[in-house]
């Protein structure tokens, strides 16, 4: 049961129209995921009503054969979370994580960004 999870904390991100897109930013969860390799099984996506400090954010879960792909937007703040968590069952697919997680970072356009990298279970 071993793998690599990152997870990723984006400050303001100037793709602020991804932050309250839904169809565009589930797209590019979508889109990739396929580009570096991983297998898409199902997804969930829920938008939050707007608020008094603004637009409502978005939540979205990629459900993948190797884990997950989470994401979690504040418009209001210009920002998101992100959570890539693969398993190495039968291939090492730390690689794609690390891949997946820069290119939605690079779609995101953070000014600052915080990333931490956690290697889980026995790799025996």
């Amino acid at each position: 049961m071993n793998g690599l999870h990152l997870t990723a904390d984006l400050y303001d991100c100037a793709a602020t129209a991804l932050l309250t897109d839904q169809p565009a930013l589930a797209a590019l969860c979508r889109g990739q995921v396929a580009a570096v390799g991983l297998t898409a099984v199902a997804e969930c996506w829920h938008p939050f009503p707007a608020s008094p400090a603004g637009p409502g954010g978005m939540t979205g879960v990629v459900l993948l054969a190797e884990s997950h792909l989470a994401i979690h937007t504040w418009p209001e703040r210009a920002g998101v979370t992100l959570d890539v968590y693969v398993c190495n069952f039968g291939a090492d697919n730390s690689a794609r994580a690390e891949q997946l997680l820069a290119a939605l970072v690079r779609a995101l356009c953070p000014a600052r960004q915080q990333i931490s990298r956690l290697y889980r279970g026995n790799p025996g």
